[in-house]
């Protein structure tokens, strides 16, 4: 099977015109449930020659990465799964319906106003509609792939098994953020409105027999002729994610163990690719290292790079294939204001351009680490400390690294206003003789930033000396590649896995240590660990890359099906550990003991001198677990009844649910 792109990286005319038709007709309306055969055109005709389906894969993978860079102004779609987790909090404390009070602000019916708010702190409503929309776009290639003659039956199967992994990554997302969920697996010719929700593990069940195929048939990247198509090893790493959710952890073991020693990857250990030495390197100087080259998105796709499996491109200048990666724009702190002072009562850090006769390159903190708003800010946990192993705080970890340049932490900011006695030492949050705060919104304005992460350049805005402030260097972010999945993370997953056999296993710290060896830490760990010790190294190496809440409700599954306990030693009951409610410090289940223990909330209300709110009470519940089902999907739903979720309004214990999967495609079947 042979795919091509063109050299400007342009997809070609007729997936501009697929992806045109699409926009129009889903913008009308929301009804995403109903069939979207991803064009205006028949689809019978469209999509009975290789080049249909070439276009319809295409859209697949390219609305894979707006997950990860979806331009919505102030908001990256990747945030919403950092907040319910313990790494991240909604920061945006101008906006009045920041996502921060969840227990209360999180109903069925806010997906017609505050799930919306794409320009403010969530994407709940995007994450619902987006996924169904590339569940459609992968059941039209699946539907219509045997109808092409001219195909060879390996590759119609390889065609199958790579929409079989789109559809099973979606689906993997929605029964960890939704639960139960509506089952869409073809393309109907008129609309459905008799859709029933289908079990969280009967939707498991399917993926997984889906993937199976998928490891069977997706050629190996080394046997693609191009990079950013799903290949085996991707398929290896999501199957392994349904493995462990069915509580087949042997089977687990076994799909890790193929992509860490027979795949041909290994973990970069030494310096490689291109070095970029960073915005501005008078202002910040990197010294260059593994963890830095990694993470350069110039790096992440190129044969050197052994650790990659799956990456996501995401280059060149056409708006219809790329799309800018906001996160210098959106996950740095707001520091170019007043609300942060020095000592005599001046602003600290100001944005002061190029060209002018006051500019200084010593400190020109804007196109080192860009022109944020903090829509998102980490954690106390995630900046400090996860960093913690073995009681100690590990300086030799490149990860958390300020000495090479990888981590950035305010003390490093300087003060760049001459007209303070305090120019050129660093930024303090507090006067230190008298003890004045010295930052009004620290929420906002004061926290660190994994900067080897987050950095991103943009040549095009670094050429603009005389612009305006969003384009004197990479002051927002600029396109760049992604990491889908990269050999580390199997490395964990396997350690995960062994957890769930035999939690004394000696084995599992080696799989963990080979992770931090890498990132050169001086802490290793000596014996037995916990569960909480394997989410934590995920949260070091994964962080931004991860679906963070996803991933801890998987493994809060996994924990009530296999009986293990955490790292606080609770056992969890798969019976009721998603169905409990309240704000409490007990109970629960682990995706909830986790945000208790490291987060912000649930603590107390916060006082903040901001614009729009004054008090920030962050509060989660333990039916937050799963989100509400949009009281528009259930009312859209007219002549069947779909599940809400356990602790909303509407939620009712008898809801008909499909138990088995079959039963909910023989269902849809009927429509066809």
């Amino acid at each position: 099977m042979k795919y091509t792109i063109n050299t400007t990286g342009s997809i070609s005319r007729g997936i501009v015109l697929l992806l045109a038709g699409t926009l129009a007709v889903s913008s009308c309306s929301k009804e995403f449930l109903q069939p979207d055969p991803l064009s205006i055109y028949l689809p019978n005709e469209t999509f009975n020659t290789e080049s249909g389906l070439l276009s319809a894969m295409a859209i697949c993978d390219r609305h894979l990465k707006g997950y990860w860079a979806t331009d919505n102004n102030e908001m990256l779609t990747l945030g919403t799964e950092y907040i319910f987790s313990e790494l991240m909090v909604a920061s945006n404390t101008d906006k009045r319906s920041m996502m921060a009070d969840v227990a209360n602000m999180l109903t069925p019916t806010s997906d017609n106003s505050t799930l919306q708010n794409l320009d403010r702190s969530n994407s709940m409503w995007y994450l619902w509609q987006e996924t169904y929309k590339g569940i459609s776009y992968a059941n039209t290639i699946i539907k219509y792939v045997d109808q092409v003659e001219t195909l060879s039956e390996e590759d119609k199967n390889a065609y199958k098994g790579r929409a079989y992994f789109h559809r099973a990554f979606r689906y993997m997302a929605l029964v960890f953020q939704y639960g139960d969920v509506p089952l869409v697996t073809t393309i109907i010719d008129g609309p459905k409105q008799n859709y029933r929700s289908t079990k969280r593990d009967a939707i498991l069940q399917l993926i997984t027999k889906d993937l199976e195929f998928a490891v069977q048939w997706v050629p190996d990247q080394k046997n693609m002729n191009l990079i950013g198509m799903i290949n085996k090893g991707a398929c290896r790493m999501l199957l392994t994610k349904c493995y462990l959710a069915l509580g087949e952890y042997q089977k687990a073991k076994e799909q890790t163990d193929i992509l860490i020693d027979q795949s041909g990857y290994s973990l970069m250990t030494e310096s490689f690719g291109t070095f970029n030495d960073g915005g501005e390197a008078q202002t910040w100087p990197i010294s260059r290292n593994v963890i830095w080259d990694m993470h350069r998105p110039e790096n992440k796709l190129i044969p050197t790079n052994r650790e990659v499996i799956m990456g996501m491109p995401n280059r060149g200048a056409d708006a219809e294939s790329f799309v800018k990666m906001l996160t210098m724009r959106i996950l740095y702190p707001f520091v170019f204001d007043s609300r942060i002072q020095t000592t005599d009562g001046q602003q600290a850090l100001l944005n002061i351009k190029r060209n002018s006769g006051d500019y200084n390159a010593k400190y020109d903190y804007m196109r080192a680490f860009g022109r944020g708003i903090a829509t998102f800010r980490p954690t106390a946990f995630q900046s400090k400390g996860v960093w913690s192993v073995n009681g100690k705080l590990d300086d030799g970890d490149l990860r958390h690294s300020s000495k090479v340049g990888n981590w950035v932490r305010m003390e490093d900011y300087k003060v760049n206003n001459k007209a303070s006695k305090d120019f050129g030492k660093p930024i303090t949050l507090n006067d230190p003789e008298t003890g004045k705060l010295l930052c009004t919104d620290s929420i906002r304005r004061w926290y660190d930033v994994p900067h080897y992460k987050f950095f991103l350049d943009d040549p095009v805005s670094e050429a603009n000396i005389s612009g305006s402030d969003g384009s004197r260097g990479a002051t927002n972010g600029s396109i760049a590649d992604w990491y889908l999945y990269r050999l580390a993370e199997a490395y964990l997953l396997r350690a995960e896995a062994k957890y769930y056999i035999n939690p004394a296993d000696g084995t599992i710290k080696d799989d963990l240590n080979a992770v931090r060896q890498r990132a050169k830490c001086t802490e290793l760990y000596p014996g037995a660990v916990t569960i909480g010790d394997i989410m934590n190294e995920r949260a070091r190496e994964l962080y931004w890359e991860e679906w963070r809440n996803v991933e801890l409700k998987r493994v809060s599954l996994c924990l009530a099906r296999s009986g293990k306990p955490d790292e606080w030693g609770n056992v969890y009951n798969l019976e009721n550990f998603d169905k409990q409610s309240g704000t409490d410090a007990t109970g629960g289940s682990y995706w909830y003991q986790r945000i208790v223990h490291y987060s912000l909330y649930n603590k107390s209300v916060i006082h903040v001198n901001a614009t729009g709110l004054s008090d920030i009470n962050y509060t989660m519940d333990k039916k937050n677990m799963y989100w509400p089902i949009p009281n528009v999907a259930i009312t859209s739903n007219i002549k069947g009844q779909l599940k809400q979720n356990y602790g909303y309004d509407g939620y009712n214990a008898a809801t008909p649910v499909w138990e088995k999967w079959e039963d909910a495609v023989a269902d849809e079947a009927k429509a066809e």
